[in-house]
């Protein structure tokens, strides 16, 4: 083992302040502190009913029969505890002090027996604004208690990217609403129907022909009605349905919707077009 002491991190003491970027760390001889260059403000209280209507829960008071004598002594022993101990008091908490004061001095008056009607209570008024006080600051708490934008909940908020796009998604077209399609078709060329007995001349392969010209000539998208001549009859409605499903059989066309049991559409294959 080394006999070598192990290396140990020294604190330096702390400077007790900074004067011209320069640290200090000595109290200097000659330094004066006034004694009344650290005031400091109360503010524990809203004002001296708000310190009032403590004192009366405090102490268990009623608020309507308040006794004078107790409360104004509970009041000017904080008066005399905040100048004691050098703190500056707003000239509200003295006014209060004033009138408590009066208040005292006015119930140990004696009274006048034949006008005790019409004299009025002094405490009175006091009673009047601490009662009314007492509401205001029950409201505010409630209030105050009350979720609030910002403080208890925040709004969330988002928005699309500038390079969004919707995903259309296109039903497919299924075998039934194919056949429902060629039933409104068909009954639609009755009206064109001729009894001529002729030599059947249609062709499900130059049907084809024709109807992938029409897919050409209308850029690749044909209404599913556009590919049958109504005139020509039952068979050219029956001859133009099978050249369209051995079109999409061979992979040449696709049937597509725009919506579900929407309209049926023939567009040119990818691979053709």
């Amino acid at each position: 083992m080394s006999n070598q002491p192990a290396n140990l991190t020294v604190q330096h003491p702390l400077p007790l302040a900074f004067v011209r970027g320069e640290a200090v760390h000595q109290r200097p001889d000659d330094l004066y502190i006034p004694p009344d260059a650290l005031e400091v403000m109360l503010d524990a209280f809203e004002g001296p009913l708000d310190f009032l209507l403590y004192l009366i829960r405090k102490h268990k008071f009623d608020i309507v029969d308040l006794p004078v004598n107790e409360i104004t002594l509970q009041y000017m022993e904080y008066i005399d505890l905040m100048q004691g101990l050098n703190f500056e008091l707003a000239a509200e908490y003295l006014v209060m002090a004033a009138m408590l004061a009066e208040i005292k001095s006015r119930l140990l008056l004696p009274k006048h027996t034949q006008h005790d009607d019409e004299e009025q209570d002094p405490r009175a008024e006091l009673i009047r604004r601490l009662q009314e006080y007492e509401v205001y600051k029950q409201a505010a708490s409630e209030l105050d208690s009350l979720p609030r934008d910002e403080r208890d909940y925040f709004t969330a908020r988002a928005g699309l990217a500038d390079n969004f796009s919707p995903l259309v998604i296109l039903p497919d077209v299924e075998l039934t609403e194919l056949v429902m399609a060629l039933k409104s078709i068909m009954q639609r060329a009755k009206d064109f129907q001729h009894h001529h007995i002729k030599r059947e001349h249609l062709s499900t392969r130059e049907r084809m022909s024709r109807i992938l010209d029409l897919l050409a000539q209308q850029q690749g998208y044909l209404a599913f009605e556009q590919c049958f001549e109504l005139a020509e009859g039952r068979e050219g409605v029956v001859v133009s349905f099978l050249a369209i499903l051995e079109l999409t059989k061979e992979k040449l066309v696709e049937l597509t919707q725009v919506e579900a049991y929407g309209q049926i559409h023939v567009k040119l294959a990818r691979e053709h077009g």
